[in-house]
């Protein structure tokens, strides 16, 4: 089965804030969205990376993760995309405008939750089975995300 396309029938979830580019990464529900597309997203590359990683065909590697939150701040961070945040905003503030911000684009239509695992997957290096190499390697790998979907996303002036 074929991934939806949605460019055309979701964006009605998100007429609302395309004069509004701030409501983008302050908006709940939208970060409720963009949470569990990050997490699926990731828990997909990182099992794909592993796998391969590994090499050893026969048996794939299938993990679950739920991002931390702090890889997500310091990946809006290094994206230099803050200012779509609350006003001083904490490591989860900065985490829900993350996720806020993907969900966006992918309401939009402009990304696939393919195209967004293999730019996640495209970025991981190194043994990830290593908690502190992952960390390092997955805001290495949502700041890429961020970056390559900012054109997307409606500047605030």
């Amino acid at each position: 089965m074929e991934e939806n396309n949605n460019k055309n029938e979701l964006t009605f979830l998100i007429s609302d804030l395309k004069d509004k580019p701030k409501l983008i990464g302050t908006d709940k529900g939208l970060a409720k969205i963009g949470d569990g597309i990050i997490n699926l997203t990731y828990s997909v590359a990182k099992s794909k990376y592993l796998t391969h990683f590994k090499s050893i065909p026969e048996s794939p590697i299938r993990e679950g993760k739920k991002v931390d939150k702090h890889i997500l701040s310091n990946a809006l961070k290094n994206a230099d995309m803050r200012q779509y945040a609350k006003t001083r905003p904490d490591s989860h503030d900065l985490a829900n405008t993350y996720e806020g911000l993907i969900a966006y684009v992918w309401l939009s239509g402009e990304i696939t939750i393919k195209q967004i695992i293999s730019i996640l997957a495209s970025q991981l290096e190194d043994d990830i089975s290593n908690y502190k190499i992952e960390r390092i390697e997955a805001i290495k790998s949502f700041t890429h995300l961020l970056k390559n979907v900012k054109k997307f996303i409606p500047r605030i002036e």
